[in-house]
């Protein structure tokens, strides 16, 4: 019994297998395919029809997902000879079936603007009662490298080592970097060590050969970008003439402050001293000479003009004029008053003094009352 059983399964699973086997896909072409983002590219599918499927046909093209937890996404649907190509969102306008009429045996999908989320694996399924087939397609969208940037890294003087870089922010990796010299001998110096991972080209111990122009070309499987850098080696700079020239401009510098503050303080000071000097009262200079200070100078030297000139012979007219032998003295300079001054008395002037103010001593013989000499 369980012999008969057996058998008729086995039979019956050949028949199924048999109807089945009625589509046939002939599309031979690879199963993976690697575009760059913005592309376009085409997922062949091609079918022969048997003349045993006599069921409706439907075509389905989804994407597989890599969670066996999550449900495939279906993105284009053929059936009831109609297409439905708004069942993903996400390629929503962008994907659309490659022939009319897909029933004729092409069940090829055309896929435009390709995005890096557009990645992954693709099933075509054609169902035809009895008959079903499917194929598995890979799709890899990669992004082509972005313009990168070259630049110097450390100090550009000779005997110092210089590290070339160049890097690109977009890309799919696995990205590969080159560097050329585009002048010159064209040839990168014997001492450059270059990482094409990294970007990098360490020229070691620098030397004025290493200068001009080098080129960096990033590049992965789908697309290449490039930039350029001019390389200027220098000599190393004069370190001691940096220095003696600091120094010299610091004592500049400070000389220059120093003349400045001089200058202030000696203005300064000469305005104190003109401010001193305007407000200073000057004790030892005589205060002017009024008129009748005048007067008197003219009568004393009158005097002394008349004692100088005396001779014996009129030495008594000069006795009988005791106006001569007197000096006028400060009384007369004095103003005049309501109260009565005191007559002035005679005062008579010694030998030195006379001497003193130029004149010349004569002797007076002694006269009686009635004018006889004794």
């Amino acid at each position: 019994m369980e012999l008969t059983i057996g058998h008729f399964c086995c039979v019956l699973l050949s028949l199924c297998a048999g109807l089945a086997s009625g589509v046939e896909i002939t599309s031979s072409g690879p199963t993976s395919i690697e575009k760059a983002s913005g592309q376009s590219v085409k997922l062949d599918c091609q079918f022969n029809l048997d003349s045993v499927d006599t069921g409706p046909l439907d075509i389905e093209w989804s994407l597989i997902s890599n969670d066996n937890q999550k449900e495939d996404k279906v993105v284009i649907l053929y059936a009831g000879d109609r297409s439905y190509d708004d069942y993903f969102a996400q390629m929503k306008g962008r994907v659309h079936f490659n022939s009319a009429d897909p029933k004729n045996g092409d069940a090829s999908i055309n896929l435009t603007g390709l995005k890096s989320v557009d990645s992954g694996t693709y099933q075509c399924k054609v169902k035809k009662a009895p008959g079903i087939r499917s194929r598995r397609m890979l799709l890899i969208v990669m992004v082509k490298p972005s313009k990168p940037r070259c630049y110097a890294e450390g100090p550009t003087q000779e005997g110092k080592d210089i590290v070339l870089r160049c890097k690109s922010n977009e890309g799919t990796n696995p990205l590969q970097y080159s560097w050329d010299k585009t002048s010159g001998g064209k040839l990168l110096p014997s001492s450059a060590v270059l990482d094409p991972v990294g970007g990098t080209v360490n020229v070691r111990n620098a030397s004025a050969g290493a200068s001009g122009s080098y080129r960096c070309i990033a590049s992965n499987r789908v697309g290449s970008e490039e930039c350029t850098l001019y390389l200027n080696v220098t000599p190393p700079p004069n370190t001691a003439g940096i220095i003696a020239g600091a120094i010299i401009a610091v004592l500049l510098f400070l000389i220059i402050i120093a003349i400045i503050l001089f200058c202030c303080c000696r203005a300064r000071h000469r305005k104190k001293y003109e401010k001193e000097i305007c407000n200073e009262i000057r004790e030892d200079v005589p205060p002017p000479k009024s008129r009748a200070s005048t007067a008197r100078s003219f009568t004393v030297g009158s005097q002394r003009s008349s004692l100088g000139s005396m001779s014996p012979s009129n030495l008594h007219e000069y006795a009988l004029k005791p106006q001569y032998d007197k000096i006028p003295s400060d009384e007369y300079e004095r103003p005049p008053s309501s109260v009565p001054l005191p007559p002035p008395t005679a005062t008579r002037m010694a030998g030195p003094n006379l001497s003193r103010m130029g004149g010349i001593p004569v002797m007076i013989p002694a006269q009686n009352r009635d004018g006889s000499i004794v």
